[in-house]
């Protein structure tokens, strides 16, 4: 049996073991994105993303697998949503196409000279270096916070560009401090809207087909691009 003795020596020295880890800092967060970023290679994971629109106060859900994996100096990106309705959001070789099952079309969009841009949005914790990150975010440390269970660094960004600013005056990223990527992320729009997306089931590296990265058309899918 246990005596009082014991238990408090005990307790003395979880203590003493939890007052000596190093807590995290801006720096230390950012140089777990640097070590994740430098041995990126793919990544899978089950999201949530949740749409709050301030004018009518509601909220839109969908829910779905993501996927991710560097293809020479290219990202790609594979979002399957499955709920509500399923979609399919495909970002390869500089072009974003969201495809429509249900109705059987393809809206494409060459992100053209803002491809640099666009692909630091897409790896906003999944791949991307910390050091990338300061490049275009002015970044702050916000301290210590646990998501499902997972202690991890939230990190505040204020876009650099005045026209990435006028759409996301702020982001909130919450990295995992143990493998340097994001459980959650928080895009706050204009007029109180904002988007929020939850990342479970992290796989990385994570074993991905090519064909994941395909649209699955047919001869009668209809490709349309807006102003073009």
């Amino acid at each position: 049996m246990l005596t009082i003795g014991v238990l408090w020596l005990m307790l003395f020295h979880s203590l003493a073991g939890a007052q000596g880890q190093t807590p995290p800092t801006l720096t230390t967060v950012l140089k777990a994105m640097d070590d994740a970023s430098a041995k990126f290679q793919s990544a899978q994971a089950d999201f949530v993303w949740d749409q709050f629109q301030k004018v009518v106060e509601e909220t839109d859900t969908q829910k779905g697998t993501v996927y991710y994996r560097r293809n020479g100096q290219q990202i790609e990106m594979m979002a399957d949503i499955k709920e509500p309705d399923q979609k399919f959001v495909l970002y390869k070789d500089g072009k974003l196409q969201i495809y429509q099952p249900k109705i059987n079309r393809v809206m494409q969009y060459s992100v053209g000279a803002n491809q640099q841009q666009v692909e630091s949005f897409l790896v906003l914790g999944f791949g991307g270096s910390g050091q990338e990150l300061k490049k275009s975010f002015d970044v702050t440390f916000q301290g210590e916070e646990t998501i499902d269970n997972v202690p991890t660094g939230r990190l505040q960004l204020i876009p650099k560009s005045d026209k990435l600013r006028n759409n996301f005056p702020q982001i909130i990223l919450w990295i995992d401090l143990a493998r340097g990527i994001s459980v959650q992320q928080r895009l706050v729009q204009n007029q109180g809207d904002y988007h929020v997306a939850k990342y479970t089931s992290i796989k990385m590296p994570a074993k991905i087909n090519n064909d994941v990265f395909h649209l699955k058309t047919s001869n009668k899918t209809k490709f349309e691009t807006p102003n073009g």
